[in-house]
């Protein structure tokens, strides 16, 4: 409800324009796994512009495969073969003194590198382990219903995000007390650095996750010349008396004489300590994964990952593949 309010705040603070401009894009993937897993699925994104400074976006998805029991084609949407409404939100830029942006409605939880083209539209298919839900980490289909507002100077801002869960997938968070996301990002020429602060309902059942769930991470970027370096830490308390530890170290290549072919290398850990020993998770994974443009908007994506310890895989060593196909239609009128 209470994204609900501040989004037609934020229509009724828009100025009108003499034209709008928007796009509107469907991304049909399917994909299998040496797992024994297929999987299909639906996207329907659409940006629209109708004044210089609002913007609404709107997300949709659907999807479907053919096993559980592992984090195979977790990267971009839930597979409950029901379509889910994922990020649908509006977005004011303000142009005064320290005040940047002001979103409202249904967006991806501000933690870290949670941007959608940060995990789920690169290409590969398996998210980092810490965005798996499954292993008492963060959930890649974690999704705030609020507000979200940016403040500061170019190089230097700080972020504040107030809603309630509003999950996709089978990671959902318990009702409660509002979510609260902190977050301070700078960079530095072609360096990033961010920290992140999360206090939110745990996403496991009462009867034994009692109290709040509190993540803190750290996260870096580093971009120059078609090569992109990053990575990410947590320290997670996701419920009274367990802690989750871990992350990932990655390299994206896609210099111009690869042509159409971008590649991933990753490396990640991951650590889960509870006092029962039993229920103790400790892994950690190797991925190397690449992208190949083929036509147009047919693209196809191919990887391998090797996982030590408790693995989110049916095999420690699996090969995945899928295709995907895009259409976009951008367009720009008067009034």
């Amino acid at each position: 409800m209470t994204g609900r309010i501040v989004f037609i705040a934020l229509l009724a603070c828009a100025r009108p324009s003499s034209g709008q401009t928007g796009a509107v894009e469907v991304v049909q993937s399917a994909g299998a796994s040496s797992e024994s897993i297929g999987g299909v699925g639906v996207q329907v994104r659409g940006l629209f512009q109708p004044t210089e400074r609002f913007r609404v976006y709107l997300e949709a998805a659907w999807g479907d495969r053919s096993g559980t029991g592992s984090d195979v084609f977790g990267t971009a949407y839930p597979y409950g073969d029901k379509v889910d409404a994922v990020e649908t939100y509006g977005e004011v830029t303000v142009q005064t003194r320290g005040l940047r942006f002001l979103k409202a409605g249904r967006y991806r939880t501000p933690f870290g590198l949670a941007n959608a083209s940060d995990h789920a539209y690169v290409g590969f298919l398996r998210s980092p382990l810490i965005r798996y839900g499954g292993y008492f980490a963060l959930s890649s289909g974690y999704l705030e219903e609020g507000a979200d507002v940016v403040v500061g100077a170019p190089h230097l801002s700080a972020e504040l995000s107030l809603g309630r869960s509003a999950d996709v997938g089978t990671a959902r968070r318990r009702p409660g007390a509002l979510n609260k996301v902190g977050r301070i990002e700078g960079s530095l020429g072609p360096i990033i650095v961010g920290a992140s602060v999360l206090r939110t309902m745990p996403d496991q059942p009462a009867y034994f996750a009692f109290g709040r769930a509190t993540f803190r991470g750290i996260d870096a970027r580093w971009m120059q010349a078609g090569v992109q370096i990053r990575g990410e830490w947590i320290d997670a308390v996701p419920f009274e008396g367990t802690t989750t530890k871990g992350g990932y170290l990655d390299a994206i290549v896609h210099t111009r004489v690869m042509g159409p072919v971008t590649a991933l290398a990753r490396v990640e850990k991951l650590d889960y300590d509870t006092p029962v020993a039993a229920y103790r998770l400790f892994t950690h994974r190797y991925v190397a994964a690449t992208r190949i443009r083929i036509w147009r908007g047919l693209s196809t994506s191919l990887g391998v990952s090797h996982q030590g310890g408790h693995v989110t895989q049916r095999r420690r060593t699996a090969f995945d593949a899928g295709v995907s196909w895009a259409l976009r239609k951008d367009f720009a009128s008067g009034q």
